[in-house]
């Protein structure tokens, strides 16, 4: 019978045992194998930490390309430190699920994306455990990192590997949630200092949970009173995320036409020592955790019949951020006496955030579809995304344009002068991330747009 674990939440979680027995412990973690389910964004980097730290890592992935680009020590969404680990430590990677038969621990870090509809898709996550169910022994550790609703883990991850299996699940083998935390391109917070809640299935779970991330990771890991709620933090910190930058963003269209400037305001606002939290207004939330896991939240609120009226309504006003900066482009381009049909029109930025090559949910890509759709001609050029821009640099981008929009804030973009434009004879500029000097810019005679401003 499975017990549920009775430690209190949310506190640091702690063993009271000696020196001697946390050696021990230790010992038998580095002993073991683990096998790290997923190797993207999540996944990657904790497997090139794990075995950075000596633990014995077989890492495993469907996509065969991606193995390739592993195996041979050059993956582009590492940072430069993970990079030079990774060539060093020659990590054991593979496509073939042979590679999950003999390990101990199982890590499932495969990505839970949405279909257009917005409604959760779990295939990635049921397929990954399927794969690794038939691998599982006697005292097997599963730990699933896949940011899912709350319940997901037990009613449906879990199942599969009972089933799969044909072992019981606090009994024969432990589980246990553990939601990824990740930044891509932060050097401060990563997957080795960013704290970690955790729930399991039981005492023994969470324990043994506990233990391997202790031996991995180096910052703090609080324990929660249930998978349910370790589930349902990772869905919180991004739906509370989510909420106020749609409150800033539709301050933003509000302020704009009375002649306010959001950025002013949101300045002063911050001067308050309490109470307040900044948030930034811009031309679209990007990334595979803030445009997601609200529609995971909205969907888990239906099924047991509540409409989450905040998240759906912040979810509008964040989605529809490209098609508000596509009518500032166009709108300053009439001011100038420009049709938005036939303009030339130049995106800098397809990346997500800042200085960073990743793509998912980027609402660059939103814009360049609407500016298409609206009969502009465009050209895109990000210098971490060369593959799919139409130019190689930023003189070459500028050349020609009438317009020029600015969707991520790499640090190159930020530092564009007025000199620069006028010299290219640009007539509008959209800031969709506020990073320009606006007063240079109109003194120079150039229409400025911002998000907000």
């Amino acid at each position: 019978m499975r017990t549920k674990p009775t430690l209190p939440r949310p506190q640091r979680a702690t063993l009271h045992i000696d020196h001697e027995q946390s050696r021990a412990r230790e010992e038998r973690v580095r002993s073991q194998t683990v096998a790290i389910v997923g190797l993207g964004y999540v996944g990657l980097p904790l497997a090139v930490l794990a075995r950075k730290k000596g633990l014995r890592v077989r890492g495993f992935d469907i996509d065969t390309e991606k193995i390739a680009m592993i195996n041979t020590g050059e993956v582009p969404y590492l940072t430069p430190d993970e990079q030079e680990s990774l060539t060093k430590l020659h990590l054991h990677a593979s496509a073939d699920t042979s590679v999950l038969a003999g390990a101990d621990t199982y890590v499932i870090c495969v990505p839970t994306p949405v279909h257009h509809d917005h409604e959760p898709d779990l295939g990635p996550l049921e397929s990954a455990c399927r794969m690794v169910a038939p691998h599982l022994t006697r005292d097997s550790l599963v730990i699933v990192e896949s940011t899912v609703n709350p319940g997901v883990s037990e009613s449906i991850a879990l199942k599969i590997l009972e089933d799969g299996s044909g072992l019981t699940a606090g009994k024969d083998f432990s589980f246990a949630y553990c939601p990824e935390r990740i930044n891509p391109g932060d050097e401060k917070w990563n997957v080795r200092t960013i704290p970690r809640v955790l729930g399991g299935l039981d005492e023994r779970s969470l324990e043994r949970a506990k233990a391997f991330y202790e031996e991995v990771i180096e910052g703090p890991i609080f324990a929660m009173g249930s998978i349910k709620e370790a589930e349902a933090v990772k869905m919180v910190e991004n739906a509370f995320r989510d909420v106020n930058i749609a409150f800033v963003n539709e301050l933003a269209m509000s302020f704009s036409k009375a002649g306010i400037d959001l950025t002013n305001v949101l300045d002063g606002a911050a001067t308050k020592p309490f109470g307040f939290v900044a948030f930034t207004p811009g031309c679209g939330v990007g990334g595979h955790c803030i445009p997601v896991d609200p529609y995971y939240l909205i969907r888990y609120g239906r099924e047991n019949g509540f409409e989450h009226r905040f998240l759906v309504a912040a979810r509008e006003i964040n989605n529809q951020m490209p098609l508000h900066t596509v009518d500032l482009a166009e709108e300053a381009l009439e001011s100038k006496g420009i049709a938005i049909a036939g303009a030339r029109v130049t995106l800098l930025g397809l990346a997500y955030k800042r200085d960073i090559s990743d793509l998912r949910e980027s609402p660059a890509l939103d814009i360049a579809n609407e500016l298409e759709r609206r009969g502009a001609i465009v050209t895109t050029y990000d210098p971490y995304v060369l593959e799919r821009s139409t130019v190689a640099s930023t003189d070459d981008a500028l050349s020609g344009a009438d317009a020029v929009v600015i969707a991520t804030d790499h640090a190159h973009f930020c530092d564009l002068t007025a000199a620069q434009f006028s010299s290219h004879d640009v007539r509008v500029v959209v800031d969709g991330r506020n990073c320009l000097d606006k007063a240079s810019i109109e003194a120079a005679g150039i229409a400025y747009r911002g998000i907000g401003r």
